[in-house]
């Protein structure tokens, strides 16, 4: 098969951007879409020029690298797919596609697909752990847990942090990835202990990181390639108002005190 193919490319951070056209000729239908990129950057490179920069690692749908736009959707035209998941058969021979990076101002571009996703380390950093000691994985796996709590958290965990909830929400908000750490921790017993102090410092360190505000559009949910559910926000929503409430009744006693 034959595809044209309009692809944003762009030598740094501060350099202008455009849209460049590469026809992938030869192109078989069972090649994932990365194995095309990787065609065309084999052949531009045989030509002296520049191939294209994109992220990718595992190639299983589970590492969360490849993210980028194709025709306007995240990770592409098939839903609970990651781009290195996606194959070529799912397009026609003679089809036009358009990839681009992430847009969003807390995913700056390095070049070309590439975006620092840095901001996401950072929440994580901020309190998506356990530090509280649960002894060791014999102790941990005899504490209960209820199944449904067990299900929430596992279905949370299936978060692989790609950035697809953010380039596909029109505000660029990063609530479902840290709903989705907060909710998952949450849901276990070695995660009760800083539940309340990793609501409050999460969702403090995605403000600060130029994220816009969640008004639950759920586009990012329809993005989300692990079909995540925004359920996981209204989790969040929680814990955080009465991280919060807690917060100020502690402060006032201490005031009074």
């Amino acid at each position: 098969m034959r595809v044209l193919l309009h692809v944003w490319r762009q030598a740094g951070p501060g350099a202008t951007g455009r849209l460049v056209d590469y026809e992938a000729a030869d192109i078989s239908p069972d090649m994932s879409f990365l194995e095309m990129l990787d065609v065309v950057n084999d052949r531009l490179t045989v030509k002296g020029e520049e191939p294209i920069a994109f992220d990718h690692d595992c190639r299983e749908g589970i590492c969360g690298s490849c993210g980028m736009m194709i025709n306007g959707a995240a990770h592409g035209p098939m839903k609970l797919t990651t781009a290195c998941q996606l194959h070529m058969r799912s397009f026609k021979d003679g089809d036009e596609i358009w990839i681009e990076p992430w847009r969003a101002k807390a995913f700056p571009v390095i070049k070309d697909l590439v975006v620092d996703r840095g901001a996401f380390d950072r929440i994580i950093q901020a309190g998506g752990f356990v530090s509280a000691p649960t002894g060791s994985a014999q102790d941990g796996n005899a504490i209960p847990i209820p199944k449904q709590n067990a299900d929430q958290a596992m279905d949370a965990a299936a978060c692989i942090g790609c950035g697809a909830c953010v380039a596909a929400c029109p505000n660029a908000s990063a609530s479902l990835f840290t709903a989705a750490k907060i909710t998952h921790l949450g849901q276990l017993p070695q995660g009760q202990p800083e539940r309340m102090k990793r609501a409050l410092a999460m969702v403090h360190q995605m403000d600060l990181e130029t994220f816009g505000g969640c008004t639950l559009f759920g586009e990012c949910q329809e993005a989300c390639p692990k079909g995540i559910s925004i359920d996981t926000i209204a989790q969040m929503h929680r814990d955080y108002m009465l991280a919060t409430a807690i917060r100020r009744e502690e402060s006032a006693i201490g005031g009074t005190g």
